[in-house]
């Protein structure tokens, strides 16, 4: 199996893990529930297998529901796009060998001893699945922030959870001057954003960027946790610039209200995409200059 119907595979796990991350954004706090069957937001209709088909049956059905023809949000096909290419980025990012391009499906479903050098150990796979997870919840955070500008207690909480068991594997592999300093990462890194958080009165920034901060702090360690937030910062800034510039020819060009300095951009996905960023590409102080090289 070569390493390009690895990558399909990958992508299609991803999109139908992407399918479930929907159910979730757009449940949370409706009553609804996550075990329940999908059903049409418009006319209740329950859904058939052919029209839960990640992708595929957005596009076939036009992104319209096949019972009342009421309109399907682009959430769904963005955010199975969006998981599947995470998944690759992930799978990527924890290596596949060139030459074993089949290597996690024979550990997976073949040969679960299967350990030698250059293909995937226990290791490699619970590293794969924990990173699956964490970045997937990451996910569900961002576009949730970008839907409601809110990031719930739940999901951030439960991230941290998880961001905390990367700590307890700095201290089992005996690094007790590191794991003091990793441990240290996600309060310092929060400190600044709680700080913006208390001066503004909430207006600057929301108290659930800091609470996400601690686990992305967690999550990468003080060095890449600081240039996540760098990175953070500097996306924010250009989207800003560039929403406001659009806003305002949008106002010029076909009238209506334009954007101003004060209205509320979340800042959760910004937060995310420099954490996602500096893991995939391993960027701190000494090669920060790979920024430039990747975009």
């Amino acid at each position: 199996m070569t390493n390009g119907i690895v990558y399909f595979f990958i992508f299609i796990f991803g999109a139908i893990i992407g399918s479930f991350l929907n159910v979730v954004i757009l449940r949370h706090n409706t009553g609804a529930g996550f075990v329940r069957r999908s059903f049409c937001f418009s006319c209740g209709k329950k859904l058939s297998w052919r029209e839960l088909i990640p992708i595929a049956s957005f596009v076939f059905q036009k992104g319209r529901c096949r019972e009342c023809g009421g309109k399907i949000s682009w959430q769904y096909p963005i955010v199975e796009f969006l998981s599947g290419l995470l998944f690759i980025a992930v799978f990527w990012k924890i290596g596949v060998p060139a030459s074993a391009g089949n290597t996690i499906f024979n550990f997976l479903f073949f040969d679960p001893e299967l350990n030698v050098e250059g293909q995937f150990s226990i290791f490699n796979v619970a590293s794969l699945f924990y990173y699956f997870l964490t970045f997937s919840l990451l996910l569900v955070i961002a576009v949730y922030d970008i839907r409601h500008k809110i990031i719930p207690d739940q999901f951030v909480y439960i991230f941290i959870a998880l961001a905390f068991l990367n700590v307890f594997e700095i201290w089992s592999a005996s690094w007790q001057m590191e794991f003091g300093i990793w441990f240290a990462a996600g309060p310092l890194l929060a400190l600044p954003l709680a700080l913006f958080w208390f001066v503004s009165g909430g207006r600057w920034m929301g108290f659930g960027d800091a609470k996400l901060m601690i686990g992305i702090g967690w999550l990468l360690g003080l060095e890449k946790g600081i240039v996540s937030l760098l990175i953070s910062f500097w996306a924010g800034a250009i989207f800003s610039v560039v929403f406001l510039a659009a806003g305002r020819f949008t106002r010029l060009s076909q009238g209506g209200k334009s954007p101003t300095i004060k209205s509320e951009i979340p800042f959760a996905p910004f937060l995310i995409a420099g954490a996602l960023t500096v893991f995939l590409f391993d960027i701190s102080f000494y090669n920060i200059e790979l920024l430039f090289s990747i975009f």
